[in-house]
């Protein structure tokens, strides 16, 4: 029986040690495109954006690489946006917890999570999330085993899209125009998610296209301004006497000496430099072109905060929680196209077909303030409440002491027994243990249900109107600051009392 892909797809073992993408300086796959973004108009973008509607996309594929090229931030906020997710340390569960489904597991992490090439295949693959879709061909190689020798991506342009937009095509010399059916088990196939719909309708290219073309009219009008209005207005002077020829060398200088700094003129001739009233238009050009930055921010990061200036570090933290969410989505999606391309064809080959395949997961830790969730702890072991000491480590970032190793914090050591002046017969009969401490006890806690009872009314109400984990820890202290102390005092200085009276008793 053969082996199929995540699609019911047989899978031709001859031609995966094939490169079936590879592009040349000819053909249809050529390395070399033109450009686009030269001279862009509104009218040519909406026609760009109408042919990339009907599927055709290689204008539209190669606007999105000129604009990471040519825009500075556009280039940052989706680099960083990659960058959060291949970053990440990949990790690696087993499908089951018997030995063979253990054994799969750790040869995934080998050859594949453990891939020197493995974060360069997951921006490879988020190179969708401009350009819509992304397309990275699997070199595999064949020795004691099935593994890989690189991941390729392939340039979107020499790809298309079926009739009905869903399937993805290679162009190739034998089928120029429909394009030949991916090879099975061959290539890693990521689609942008941004918007349900059409795949190549998701991409942020297409949303910030606008914006980026607004930006790039601003810094041309901006430079002219900068032109005109940035130097002083050169002003030859001649008297009545000038030639013709004296005249147009007169103006000759005044015209390069805003580039050479420099001029021979006879002592009849003159040039002044006159400052003009001072025009303010260039915040105008600022103002767009920021506005823009800021709008391609908030498509791509979903924020602006940790982008651009002008914004607080509270504010930062605060907005960075979207942001969040957005590189959780993101690391979903890339390992869901991970494990269904890439692992489960390698399980394949190597082991069979399993009852349950491992799983590459990249997780996002969510940021907590630890600041927050240290005070509420000692706020309730304060009450009694009791916590394990290594998790309070770990959220810090510390690790548990070992023997040996000198600590900082924590209760002092007991002070060694001073020597007895006289020493005891071993033999001796040991006195009764006196019951006084016992007593004490059983005196304080005759009243420890009502006692309970307040601490519970207490936490009870804050628990009620938390929203969170984190909003009871904030409340915490307000509601036991209304908790019912009296009979907790009288509790207190009674037994403290006790305990002193019988210790003054025993001394003597």
């Amino acid at each position: 029986m053969p082996l199929l892909d995540a699609y019911g797809r047989p899978i031709q073992t001859r031609r995966l040690t094939e490169r079936l993408a590879e592009p040349g300086m000819t053909g249809i796959r050529q390395i070399w495109a033109g450009s686009v973004a030269s001279g862009l108009t509104p009218q040519r973008l909406a026609m760009i954006l109408r042919g990339c509607d009907q599927g055709e996309l290689h204008e539209f594929l190669t606007l999105a690489e000129e604009m990471e090229e040519r825009d500075p931030h556009y280039l940052s906020v989706l680099g960083t946006r990659k960058r959060v997710i291949s970053g990440l340390a990949p990790g690696v569960v087993p499908g089951g917890e018997d030995a063979k489904s253990k054994e799969i597991a750790e040869a995934v992490e080998r050859d594949i999570a453990g891939h020197e090439g493995f974060p360069d295949l997951v921006e490879d693959l988020l190179d969708a999330l401009g350009k819509s879709f992304s397309v990275v061909e699997l070199d595999w190689s064949y020795g004691r085993r099935w593994s890989f020798r690189e991941f390729l991506h392939r340039d979107p342009r020499h790809f298309v899209f079926d009739a009905a937009g869903r399937e993805i095509r290679l162009l190739d010399e034998a089928a120029p125009v429909a394009g030949l059916a991916l090879e099975p088990g061959k290539f890693a196939v990521h689609r942008s998610r941004i918007k349900s719909g059409l795949t190549y309708r998701g991409g942020l290219a297409r949303i910030v296209a606008f914006s980026w073309m607004c930006k790039q009219y601003t810094l041309k009008d901006w430079v002219a301004f900068v032109e005109t209005y940035g130097l002083p207005l050169r002003l030859g002077r001649y008297g009545p006497e000038a030639t013709v020829e004296d005249v147009r060398k007169l103006f000759q200088a005044v015209a390069n000496i805003g580039t050479d700094a420099a001029a021979v003129l006879p002592k009849s001739m003159e040039i002044q430099f006159e400052r003009g009233s001072v025009v303010q238009g260039d915040t105008l050009f600022e103002t767009l072109a920021r506005w823009c930055d800021e709008q391609v921010s908030k498509a791509v990061l979903g924020q602006t905060m940790t982008a651009d200036s002008g914004s607080s570090e509270a504010q930062a933290k605060v907005h960075n929680e979207v942001r969040h969410d957005i590189a959780a989505s993101d690391a979903r999606a890339i390992t869901g196209t991970i494990n269904r391309d890439i692992v489960r064809p390698y399980v394949d080959l190597n082991f069979g077909v399993p009852e349950s395949y491992p799983r590459i997961l990249l997780t996002i830790e969510e940021p907590e303030d630890a600041k927050v969730k240290v005070e509420g702890a000692v706020a309730l072991a304060g009450i009694g409440v009791r916590f394990k000491a290594a998790e309070l480590r770990r959220t810090l970032g510390y690790s548990d002491p070992e023997a040996g190793d000198e600590v900082v914090g924590g209760p002092a050591e007991p002070a060694p027994p001073a020597p007895a002046a006289n020493r005891v017969a071993l033999n001796r009969e040991a006195p009764e243990p006196a019951d006084d401490l016992a007593e004490i006890e059983a005196d304080m806690l005759e009243d420890w249900q009502e006692l309970a009872e307040g601490l519970q009314e207490a936490v009870g109400t804050a628990v009620e109107g938390a929203a969170g984990y984190e909003d009871l820890l904030a409340r915490l202290p307000e509601a036991l600051a209304h908790m019912p102390t009296a009979l907790a005092v009288e509790t207190l200085v009674k037994g403290m009392f006790k305990a002193r009276a019988l210790g003054d008793q025993v001394d003597g």
